[in-house]
C-alpha cells in the first residue's frame, strides 16, 4: 500500500486517522480486495529516537473499501517495502532506430515535422521491485496487546507516500534469499 500522508514518528500523533491505497490486488479472507481499494486506520504508537530509547511506530489498518465492497480488516505496518526501479532502457518503448515511428522518438532535420534541437526524450518510468525489501535499521516487533511496532535504535521511522508499504496480520517471514529477517 501506499500511504495517503507522510509520517514520522514522534511528529505524527498517536491517534491520526490514515489511509493508504492498495498497489496491486490482494486476497484476505477469501475476498480479493481490488488495486486502489482504501484502507482506513490510524497511528497507535509514535515515539522519537532519544538517547535512551529507540523511535517506534505503529499503524494498524481497521477498514478497507473499493468501489463495490468494503470489509472490516486488521493489518499492521511491517518492516518490509517495495523499492521503485528505474526501467531498463530496452523497457522504455522508445523508438531506437533514426526516423522510426515511435510516439516518443525525436525526428531529425529533413524529415516531416522536424524539431531542432529534438525534445529531449522523457526519463524511463519508475516500477515497483518484484521483491520486497526489509528497511535498513529497522525491526518489528509485537507488544503485550499484540499491536506489531516499528523500532529504531538508528534515526526516526519516516513513511513517505510515494513508498510501497506490506501490511500484514502478523509478522512476515523473510522471503526466500533476503539476507535480514525481522523479528
Amino acid at each position: 500500500m501506499t500511504m495517503r500522508q507522510n509520517i514520522t514518528a514522534g511528529k505524527t500523533p498517536v491517534g491520526t486517522k490514515v489511509e493508504a491505497k492498495l498497489t496491486m490486488a490482494t486476497l484476505v479472507s477469501g475476498t480479493v480486495i481490488p488495486v486502489g481499494a482504501v484502507f482506513s486506520g490510524e497511528v497507535m504508537a509514535s515515539s522519537a529516537k532519544s538517547p535512551q530509547d529507540p523511535s517506534r511506530l505503529s499503524i494498524r489498518m481497521e477498514s478497507v473499501q473499493w468501489k463495490n465492497g468494503a470489509k472490516p480488516i486488521t493489518v499492521y505496518l511491517t518492516a518490509w517495502y517495495y523499492p521503485l526501479q528505474l526501467a531498463e532502457d530496452g523497457d522504455r518503448g522508445d523508438c531506437q532506430s533514426v526516423g522510426g515511428l515511435g510516439m516518443n522518438c525525436p525526428v531529425g532535420p529533413g524529415l516531416p515535422g522536424a524539431r531542432f534541437p529534438p525534445d529531449a526524450l522523457p526519463p524511463p518510468p519508475a516500477r515497483l521491485s518484484k521483491s520486497r525489501v526489509a528497511m535498513k535499521d529497522v525491526e518489528s516487533v509485537r507488544d503485550a496487546d499484540g499491536n506489531i511496532a516499528l523500532s529504531s535504535t538508528h534515526s526516526n521511522i519516516k513513511l513517505d507516500k510515494t513508498t510501497t508499504y506490506v501490511f500484514a496480520t502478523g509478522d512476515l517471514a523473510p522471503e526466500k534469499n533476503d539476507e535480514k529477517s525481522t523479528k
